[in-house]
């Protein structure tokens, strides 16, 4: 998750008081909070009561006097690269000091008072489930009230997440980010101002094994099943023409299990797709659809006058990968999510996920336990119950969708960018680069 904090705000006082300077936060280019120094001090100063001084990154200093605008300036990077190795910290980014400061800035700044509300979730099928939760209830109390309304059983919780999507105009979504848990569901959707954005509900994981655990429950059996079905009819996951007859059979047998254990078998079986892009390799400004998923980035490009090819990186041969931002934020108000900005941002969030499963499983831990418990006490069950609906036959297969043969050459490195983004030089941008896999090889996992 990336902590930016692209420009300041020179603000009014209350009553007319002196003015101040504000520091918008953005998180993956939207703007989530804002606030003052003093805030941030007061947090710096309660987090190392907590850990210790030791622990903390370094923070800018208080000034006697008025700071001059390089000063500001100055003082702005600093506080950027404090949020940021905060954030990527395991033990401090994950602390609740930390979340309830960022979820209650983020409540102040948009000014949603706490009262109750209706926050609509959508499942994979498109199924829409009305949930009632607090404004200020945070993403994992969300999920669990989700849950409570599907009946889907505390221990399986974690092996779900709730996404914000943007809604395109043929009904398919484009993924944004995953939410986290320094941030309030009904205020990050809402605070967008635009009906295209949603909450959607889809597994977390990126290992199939894992599928065998959701699949003992019915309900999180019903769950995979609607998402699978719709994966296959938006060509997410590539069926072949018998794979789609047999598929089909299972279905008018409702055989769920038997689907499922085909479908594992298919190429980017749960996988994300990422809205289309261009890349620097074969050449310039060649069209590319990147997906995420089976531990790797898998590229499917259109050379000239030739069909789709098929290169991917493998997650665990990665040693570093860079999020390049050259596109102006705008300045104060309420900013949406920049498309090829966010898009790059969510690759890099889907690789560290990847990194972190496998780092968990190489430990030998268990995905169940990614889920923290909750500290506000025993999860608030539903009143009333509801039903995954199962999802329509499969569709017949599209004619029109090509074969995609495998990249004779071997990739290396690629750069990718939004179609609508301008070719720019690296190192006159924003770069951010995430190491995470430097120095691990398949041999350590």
């Amino acid at each position: 998750m990336h902590f930016s904090i692209p420009e300041t705000e020179s603000r009014s006082g209350d009553s007319g008081g002196s003015a101040y300077v504000a520091y918008n936060i953005h998180v993956n280019g939207v703007l989530h909070c804002r606030v003052r120094y003093s805030q941030l001090l007061g947090l710096h100063e309660q987090l190392r009561k907590e850990y210790g001084a030791n622990v903390l990154p370094s923070f800018p200093p208080k000034k006697l006097f008025s700071l001059t605008p390089a000063e500001v300036e100055q003082r702005r990077e600093q506080l950027e690269k404090y949020m940021q190795a905060v954030r990527q910290d395991p033990l401090l980014g994950s602390s609740e000091t930390f979340n309830s400061f960022l979820r209650r800035a983020q409540q102040e700044t948009q000014q949603v008072p706490t009262e109750e509300v209706s926050l609509e979730v959508l499942l994979s099928n498109g199924q829409k489930v009305l949930v009632n939760v607090l404004t200020s209830d945070q993403t994992e109390d969300v999920l669990e009230a989700v849950a409570a309304k599907l009946d889907l059983p505390d221990d399986l919780i974690g092996y779900f997440s709730l996404f914000l999507v943007r809604e395109k105009e043929d009904g398919a979504f484009s993924f944004v980010r995953k939410l986290q848990e320094f941030e309030l569901p009904y205020v990050s959707v809402t605070s967008l101002r635009s009906q295209e954005y949603k909450i959607v509900l889809r597994k977390s994981y990126w290992d199939s094994a894992y599928d065998d655990d959701v699949m003992e429950n019915r309900v999180g059996l019903n769950l995979l099943y609607a998402q699978t079905v719709s994966d296959i009819e938006r060509g997410w996951i590539l069926v072949t023409k018998e794979q789609h007859r047999q598929l089909k059979s299972l279905q008018e047998k409702v055989s769920k299990k038997e689907f499922l254990r085909l479908a594992q078998t298919l190429r980017h079986y749960g996988y994300l797709r990422f809205d289309a892009c261009v890349a620097d390799f074969p050449e310039k400004d060649c069209p590319v659809v990147v997906s995420a998923g089976n531990s790797e980035l898998s590229l499917q490009l259109r050379l000239p006058g030739q069909q789709l090819r098929e290169g991917s990186f493998r997650v665990t041969r990665m040693r570093c990968w860079r999020v390049t931002s050259s596109v102006p934020l705008p300045s104060g108000g309420t900013s949406s999510p920049g498309r090829g900005r966010g898009e790059a941002i969510m690759m890099s969030i889907c690789l560290q996920s990847m990194v972190d499963e496998l780092m968990v499983k190489k430990s030998g831990g268990s995905i169940r336990k990614m889920l923290r418990r909750r500290v506000g006490g025993p999860l608030r069950r539903s009143d009333s119950q509801q039903v995954v609906k199962s999802p329509p036959l499969l569709e017949s297969p599209d004619a029109s969708r090509e074969s995609v043969v495998k990249l004779s050459s071997k990739l290396s490195a690629v750069s990718l960018r939004g179609i609508s983004s301008p070719s720019t030089d690296a190192s006159a941008s924003d770069v951010h680069g995430n190491f995470a896999f430097e120095g691990i090889g398949d041999e350590d996992l």
